[in-house]
């Protein structure tokens, strides 16, 4: 498995309705999820990337791992305050989502996996 790469109808389709649902959040996934949102620019970004391949590789089929370019997707950036990068939103199944701000090493990162995703 890998990372997947989302535009904004992407993301309607296999995120959440964002368009016709306003009022309250409601995950269409399948299983728990981390978005990166990055830009191509954005050195820390670069540096969180090959971690998050590698993740995805160690959760496949437990979690889904998507990719929102802020420079191409900057309404989707917007709808979620995101103003600096990388910013990783952690999607659990009927829970509300939560965000971190910056790169995390990898072992903070599974840690949240584990924590936030998968308890």
């Amino acid at each position: 498995m890998a990372t997947t790469h989302l535009n904004k109808a992407d993301f309607i389709k296999k995120v959440a309705d964002i368009e016709n649902n306003t009022k309250e959040w409601l995950f269409l996934g399948d299983k728990p999820a981390i978005i990166d949102f990055y830009a191509p620019w954005c050195g820390p970004c670069k540096r969180l990337s090959p971690i998050l391949e590698e993740i995805s590789e160690d959760y496949a089929g437990k979690i889904d791992i998507y990719k929102v370019n802020i420079d191409e997707e900057y309404e989707l950036a917007s709808i979620f305050g995101i103003h600096s990068v990388p910013t990783l939103i952690f999607v659990p199944e009927g829970k509300n989502p939560q965000m971190i701000t910056g790169a995390p090493s990898r072992p903070e990162l599974k840690r949240a996996i584990e924590t936030i995703l998968l308890e």
